[in-house]
């Protein structure tokens, strides 16, 4: 089989134009970047009746379980089936597209493309985002040295740098050293963008006026007298929007198959809510009667984030889940090499099972889908669709990797029965914060018992004070815990709340939990290595 971009560099792309008029977007609504990627233009409103079908999955190994590819294998068989679905995903980070995990393009014969674009500077949002958050920065670190009309303390900055590339050695540097012109000397970090926090609050704004005043309360630290300090006390909202103006707008672009899909928004789940753009969602839902999306690692992180964020803040349904598992991931979760391939699958399965507790928590109705590989066998195949009787599921087996839409027939029939007509969730929104966040550890990541550091508890008593706001649990992808290390489905334990941080602007607040990169470093042989331009042709980018 071809590899993933030469299988989309092979594929012939049809003018956005096209593809626009098959969504039912005008061409006076498109700003062109070329001739296969546009911005949509266009005002819309929530359309309450059309469903909302997200994809997630069991935790993943470090190079994913393949939500993307099913996603979008199941808008294709979808089309294929005469249903105008309409398909929404996130942005790529420059970061893991230079390190291991790779792109976020799909795979095989269940791709987005023009691929190469899209996984590097696509329409320019990430460096219009990047560029928002260090003019923040520049501009704190201006007001300290202009006499420090804010009076801000240097000490209690909580706002840092970012960068859209992995690189370990800024995750905690020294600023203005040197003193005098230099600046004023103080520590600081770098995130990369996908984590930082302009980037969750223009996926969660809903249109520019409400990015306007999202901005204006994003918090950038306390002054000297232990009041919090806004990006409105900067100055500088008006040139915040100058530079988000265009990043604001959706990106449409196609599959292999030819169909619409809206691209918006890349925020990492770890720390954020790991989902697709509201203004994405939004538009998607004006245009289609079904809308197809995904949320980032397992359903501990995206997928519950998805439901428990953007579902109660923008007060929509999600119709169904489409909960997606591999063989790989199973036997992975068996921790255990020693096994039989069948054993590790028995072991393994723990996980999933998990998953499977929490999904039935929050009432909403799913199917299980296997994204199969070529070298998964009939018996392993059988011994997961046995450990799965008790739960009375069976699993649709999907084959998008090789056959595109043709390999998700079958699951689009099931998804098309999938109807949530309620949401529940895990907490109130109203309940006192340490009781929100022992709700979420206790019942969804299954632990025992909740301890907080004492910085996590001064900042609780701080965050208190401020509007209740939704909580998003920052912790490992690899496990339902805090911990790595605890793969299968961990209970019994303890987790520590080492510190919160309130993303005022975006309007949650995150409960750091365990060791959480917000700055990733690249491998020993990153994907940088291979890389390359040949004939004009980016190649073995994936």
């Amino acid at each position: 089989m071809l590899k993933d971009y030469e299988i989309a560099q092979k594929n012939e792309i049809k003018n956005i134009k096209e593809i626009a008029s098959v969504a039912g977007i005008a061409e006076e609504d498109l700003e062109m970047y070329g001739n296969y990627k546009a911005k949509i233009n266009k005002k819309c409103d929530w359309n309450p009746s059309s469903k909302i079908i997200l994809v997630t999955s069991m935790n993943p190994t470090p190079y994913g379980e393949g939500k993307t590819t099913v996603a979008i294998g199941l808008h294709d068989a979808l089309r294929r089936k005469g249903v105008s679905s309409l398909l929404t995903l996130r942005e790529p980070s420059l970061g893991p597209v230079f390190g291991i995990k790779g792109g976020a393009t799909g795979g095989g014969y269940a791709q987005v493309v023009p691929m190469e674009d899209i996984n590097l500077h696509f329409t320019g949002d990430f460096h219009a985002i990047t560029t928002a958050n260090n003019l923040i920065s520049a501009m704190i670190d201006n007001s300290l040295y202009q006499d420090n009309p804010l009076n801000l303390d240097k000490e209690k900055i909580y706002f840092t740098r970012t960068m859209d590339m992995n690189d370990r050695a800024l995750r905690n540097i020294e600023v203005g050293v040197g003193g005098g012109t230099n600046g004023i000397e103080r520590k600081e970090k770098f995130t990369i963008t996908a984590a930082c926090e302009i980037m969750s609050t223009l996926c969660l704004a809903s249109d520019l006026e409400d990015l306007r005043n999202r901005l204006d309360k994003i918090i950038i630290g306390k002054n000297l007298q232990d009041e919090y300090v806004y990006v409105k006390d900067l100055g500088i909202t008006g040139s915040l929007l100058a530079l988000l103006k265009d990043a604001m707008k959706p990106n449409l672009v196609q599959t292999l198959e030819k169909n619409p899909v809206i691209i918006h928004g890349g925020p990492f789940a770890n720390i954020a809510p790991g989902c697709n753009s509201v203004s994405a969602l939004k538009l998607a839902t004006s245009l289609s009667d079904l809308v197809i999306t995904e949320a980032g690692f397992g359903f501990d992180l995206g997928g519950f984030k998805f439901i428990d964020i953007l579902s109660r803040i923008n007060q929509f349904n999600v119709s169904g889940i489409v909960f997606v598992v591999t063989l790989k991931a199973i036997k992975h979760h068996a921790n255990n090499d020693e096994l039989s391939e069948i054993e590790k699958i028995k072991k393994g399965f723990s996980n999933v099972e998990a998953h499977l507790k929490n999904l039935e928590l929050l009432q909403i109705p799913y199917v299980i889908t296997l994204n199969k590989y070529t070298d998964d066998t009939e018996e392993e195949i059988n011994t997961l669709k046995d450990l799965l009787t008790p739960f009375n599921k069976e699993v649709v087996i999907n084959n998008v990797y090789e056959l595109g839409g043709e390999g998700a027939l079958d699951l689009a029939e099931e998804v098309l029965k999938l109807d949530n007509k309620e949401m529940h969730y895990l907490y109130d929104i109203n309940a006192p914060l340490k009781e929100k966040i022992e709700t979420v550890c206790q019942k969804l990541l299954h632990a025992k018992e909740v301890e907080y550091s004492d910085i996590a508890l001064e900042k609780i008593k701080d965050a208190e004070k401020l509007e209740p706001m939704p909580i998003c649990i920052a912790k490992t992808q690899y496990s339902v815990s805090d911990d790595p290390k605890k793969l299968g489905n961990p209970e019994d334990y303890t987790v520590t709340v080492k510190d919160i941080r309130v993303y005022n602007g975006a309007g949650f607040i995150t409960i750091y939990l365990g060791s959480i990169m917000t700055m990733p470093g690249l491998s020993k042989t990153p994907a940088a290595l291979s890389i390359d331009v040949e004939n004009d042709k980016i190649i073995n980018i994936y």
